[in-house]
């Protein structure tokens, strides 16, 4: 069903990539800093290497994820968990599950497709979070909207990764 994992270590890139250009002063980073409380004085107590390390590990999980959400095809393998020769080319079991896919094995495998899966992940899933702990962290509008802007393009970008090439 995957055929590309790399790709997975490639769309966990996204959320950096877009991160250097958001959160970067002369987009976002100057708004952001304002709404967050963040200062250079904090930032330049961060321990980078952790934190861009840690970062790229969380990325490369929610690339995984998105494979779930944006690749319909891979539900079916959920139906068959725990039998014999699940994922063994040739077993009767994965020769049933490739004649019933047939022809539609590929279907919904587009940019566009995992795009609008992962804008909507962001929408439904990201952004309630975010508001939720901004909201108790007593954050203004303007924090919620440039963290979960941010999120909701990274998502729709890697969710569009993925779905494509993986």
């Amino acid at each position: 069903m995957i055929q590309n994992w790399y790709i997975i270590f490639i769309a966990a890139l996204v959320p950096m990539v877009m991160g250097f250009v958001w959160y970067n002063p002369k987009v976002l980073g100057t708004l952001w800093m304002s709404a967050s409380g963040m200062t250079e004085e904090k930032s330049a107590k961060a321990q980078k290497p952790l934190v861009y390390g840690l970062s790229y590990l969380f990325s490369c999980m929610i690339a995984l994820a998105l494979l779930v959400v944006t690749i319909h095809q891979m539900h079916i393998f959920s139906i068959f968990d725990g039998q014999a020769g699940l994922g063994v080319d040739g077993s009767e079991l994965m020769t049933r599950i490739t004649n019933f896919l047939g022809e539609d094995i590929n279907n919904f495998r587009t940019f566009s497709h995992g795009a609008f899966h992962g804008t909507v992940a962001g929408l439904f899933i990201v952004l309630p979070v975010l508001a939720t702990n901004a909201m108790f962290e007593a954050k203004g509008f303007t924090y919620i909207a440039v963290n979960a802007g941010y999120w909701i393009i990274s998502l729709a970008l890697m969710g569009g990764i993925v779905c494509q090439w993986a």
